[in-house]
């Protein structure tokens, strides 16, 4: 069992550095790794098809980002030990959706990437970790079963995290799912006192030093585009936003809870009526700040939900009745263009219609588009949360954006000022 080293506090605000923590880079310049076992935690929590067909990957970002690690520790010797999570095994309606949650195809697509062999293990404990384990030669990589398959995952159970060591036989520990760094849980924080290092991967290194070093020295203007369903899941990034930015947009169907708080008629479009209240502060605190709040002029509007529903484009205080708001209209969309043309840094987090469906879709690829070619001619841009990415690599742009994040909601607790529990856990950088 490792010494548990002294751990301060990080709870700040993006006005600071990164939290100093031991990286894979530094470490592996301090130690040799050829045939230490190492247990990396990333993030393959990857979009898959759903159905009874066979399974297949949508969006392989996150394994792409995780490569690196996986490379920098194959190239050394180690023998490399990777776990993550997949999915909501608890919330599976039966058998074959659970099913559909392991990891075994990953691990077949990992094994081209990489150009080798990495056998996916029916288990993330016991025997068949051990087994798998002894049988990997220096610079081999496993890959185990579904965290999540463990009800002691989230839970972050002391006896699970031990476990996942001791089955391993790993010494060292490598967090390189920031996209999970907010969450205490077994495999992310809990088997921290049980290995002799635990040190940030690639990835999380360059999220943490990007997400930080680009927000606290953002070059104005400075602009957020905040989108997605709900505005109860944004509260608090929202607030937080005010702080750092000059202009804040409101988009997707979070709009129209606070269309419906200036007294618009929103018709059958989402709303958080709850939430109400908050909406009018929100709007409140942006005059009280100087932070210009751009919210829809015209939306789209559909009588049903779905791609071959009737639309039309109307005002956003003129919803019909028996329609629901779901894009953009053209109006609003020519305003954000505008907006993000002149910006030096933009913060991008959640999709401005219901973009899965071509009708619906202009208003999110539109500010696809335009943070693109803000970024051609400087701008620095940040796009986050797992639909706004999904929008940008639909829409072929993805290369040309300053980052992309893999952590939609360890992002936003980032923004928010939040630790990350993922992080707090791992070793103090060395002097």
């Amino acid at each position: 069992m490792r010494r548990v080293l002294h751990r301060t506090s990080f709870r700040r605000c993006l006005s600071t550095a990164p939290p100093r923590k031991d990286t894979l880079r530094a470490l592996s310049g301090r130690i040799d790794l050829k045939g230490r076992t190492v247990l990396v935690r990333a993030d393959l929590n990857l979009p898959l098809s759903k159905g009874d067909g066979p399974v297949t990957i949508i969006d392989a970002t996150r394994l792409t980002e995780a490569l690196p690690t996986l490379r920098l520790l194959s190239d050394a010797g180690a023998k490399v030990v990777c776990c993550s999570h997949l999915g909501r095994p608890k919330k599976a309606k039966d058998e074959a959706e659970r099913e559909r949650m392991r990891l075994a195809p990953i691990a077949a697509r990992m094994s081209e990437e990489l150009g080798m062999h990495v056998p996916a293990v029916k288990d993330c404990i016991g025997p068949s970790v051990t087994s798998a384990v002894a049988k990997l030669a220096d610079g081999g990589v496993v890959l185990l079963e579904n965290t999540r398959f463990h009800k002691e995952e989230e839970k972050n159970d002391a006896a699970f995290s031990k476990e996942l060591v001791r089955s391993s036989g790993a010494t060292v520990f490598v967090n390189d799912a920031f996209g999970a760094a907010h969450r205490a849980h077994a495999s992310t924080a809990g088997v921290v006192p049980h290995v002799q290092y635990a040190v940030a991967g690639i990835l999380l290194e360059k999220e943490l030093n990007f997400l930080y070093g680009a927000v606290a020295q953002a070059e104005r203007p400075f602009a957020a585009v905040v989108g997605g369903a709900k505005v109860s899941s944004k509260i608090a990034v929202l607030q937080s936003l005010m702080e750092k930015v000059d202009t804040l947009v409101i988009g997707g169907g979070m709009a129209f809870t606070f269309l419906k708080a200036r007294g618009y008629e929103v018709g059958k479009s989402l709303v958080e009526d709850d939430q109400l209240e908050l909406a009018t502060k929100i709007e409140r605190l942006a005059a009280a700040k100087g932070v210009e709040l751009v919210l829809p002029s015209d939306v789209v509007v559909a009588d049903a939900f779905a791609a071959d529903a009737n639309t039309q484009t109307v005002a956003a205080d003129a919803i019909p009745f028996d329609y629901l708001g779901v894009d953009n209209g053209p109006e609003t969309t020519r305003l954000i263009q505008h907006k993000l043309a002149s910006c030096r840094t933009v913060i991008w987090n959640g999709p401005m219609g219901v973009f899965e469906m071509a009708p619906f879709a202009h208003g999110t690829f539109a500010v696809a588009e335009s943070l693109a070619a803000a970024t051609d001619v400087g701008c620095v841009s940040i796009v986050g949360g797992g639909d706004s990415v999904a929008a940008v690599n639909q829409a072929g742009l993805a290369a040309r954006m300053s980052h992309i994040s893999t952590g939609g909601g360890a992002s936003l607790e980032l923004l928010e000022g939040k630790p990350l529990p993922g992080v707090e856990s791992l070793d103090d950088a060395k002097d």
